[in-house]
C-alpha cells in the first residue's frame, strides 16, 4: 500500500481508523499498535531512521509534517524553513510509513495562535531554552497537540496484554532537551503514550544529521565536525573513568575557524540539570549526558553524547 496524504485531522481520523481495523483483521504481528513520528519536514536519513524504527513496532505509523510557527522567535527564520512536500513524502513512502499528515496552519490553530500553552518551566528555559526563548513552549504545545489528534479512537490497551498503550511516539535522540521535555510532558500530564528514542544518526564525516546542515559550506562543514570531535574527547574520558576536563573540550571547539561555541555541558539525562562535579577535576562515574550548541558560520548546530 502507498503513502496516504491527509491534510485534516477528521481525513487522518478516519484513515488511521480503517487502517488499524484492516490489520487487526488480517492478524497482524503488532495488531492495533499505532506509531506516531512528528517532523517539521526538509527530512533527512535521520528522519527515516524514525520512521523505520516506527515502522518495525507497529502495524500503522503515521508521520507528521508541520512546520509550527510557535518554535520560531524570529519571523525570518520562520520563511527560510525548507518545504519540500514532494521529497518528504517520497522518503517516508520508502520507510514504510503509511499516512503523512501535513496539516496547514488553520488546521493545527484554527482560532488563531493559543491561548493557551505547553510549558516547559525550568527545564525549558535553560540549555537551548537560554538561546532560544519560547521554543521549548511552542515545541509542547504542538507536539501535545499532535499527540492527541494522532491518538488511535480504538484498542489503546496494547494487544500484548502488557497494560501498555498500543500508541508510540518516536523522537530522535539529537534533540536530547525536547525529548527530555517530551517524556516529562506525557509523564506529569499522563499522556496514554509510549515515548520511544531512536539514537543519533551520523553522516558518513561524523556531522549529525540535520536539516540545517545543507546551509553550511565546505568550509564550514569541515569546521562543524569539530562539534562531535569534542564529544568524542569527553566520551573517550569517561569511558576510561577519567576527569572530563570539560575545559580544554571546549577550547578544541572554539579553535576551529568560524565556530561560535554557545555551550558545552555534562547534565543529568532526565532532569537536564548541570553536573558541575563531573565537569572538570572528578573521575567520571556513573551516566551523564554531554551537550553542545554552537554557530557554524550562519548556521546554530546542536549535539550530545551520552557519557557511561
Amino acid at each position: 500500500m502507498s503513502i496516504a496524504l491527509v491534510t485534516t485531522i477528521a481525513e487522518l481520523k478516519a484513515a488511521t481508523a480503517a487502517l488499524l481495523e484492516e490489520r487487526a483483521g488480517a492478524g497482524a504481528a503488532e495488531s492495533g499498535t499505532l506509531g506516531l513520528v512528528p517532523t517539521m519536514g526538509a527530512l533527512h536519513h535521520g528522519h527515516a531512521a524514525l520512521a523505520r524504527a516506527a515502522v518495525e513496532e507497529n502495524s500503522v505509523v503515521v508521520a507528521t509534517v508541520f512546520i509550527n510557527p510557535l518554535q520560531f522567535g524570529d519571523p525570518g527564520d520562520l520563511a527560510r524553513y525548507p518545504r519540500t512536500t514532494e521529497a518528504d513524502l517520497a522518503l517516508l513512502g520508502e520507510a514504510g510509513v503509511d499516512i503523512m499528515f501535513a496539516p496547514s496552519v488553520e488546521e493545527m490553530y484554527p482560532g488563531g495562535e493559543p491561548m493557551v500553552r505547553v510549558t516547559g518551566g525550568t527545564m525549558g528555559e535553560i540549555h537551548e531554552g537560554a538561546s532560544r526563548p519560547g521554543h521549548f513552549d511552542g515545541a509542547l504545545t504542538v507536539v501535545s497537540k499532535l499527540l492527541h489528534v494522532g491518538m488511535p479512537n480504538t484498542g489503546l490497551a496494547a494487544p500484548d496484554g502488557s497494560g501498555r498503550p498500543a500508541y508510540r511516539a518516536y523522537f530522535g535522540q539529537k534533540d536530547a532537551q525536547q525529548l527530555a521535555l517530551v517524556r516529562r510532558m506525557v509523564a506529569d500530564l499522563n499522556f496514554p503514550v509510549d515515548i520511544v528514542a531512536v539514537p543519533i544518526i551520523r553522516d558518513a564525516d561524523g556531522l549529525a544529521s540535520s536539516s540545517r546542515n545543507r546551509f553550511l559550506s565546505a568550509e564550514e562543514r569541515e569546521s562543524a565536525l569539530v562539534l562531535s570531535r569534542a564529544l568524542e574527547l569527553l566520551k573517550g574520558r569517561a569511558d576510561a573513568h577519567e576527569p572530563l576536563d570539560i575545559r580544554s573540550a571546549e577550547e578544541l571547539v572554539r579553535s576551529a575557524p568560524g565556530v561560535e561555541l554557545d555551550y558545552l555541558e555534562v547534565v543529568d539525562p532526565d532532569t537536564l540539570a548541570v553536573r558541575a562535579e563531573l565537569c572538570q577535576d572528578t573521575p567520571f562515574t556513573g551516566q551523564a549526558l554531554a551537550i553542545i550548541a554552537a554557530k557554524v558560520g550562519p548556521v546554530r548546530l546542536i549535539d550530545n553524547v551520552l557519557l557511561g
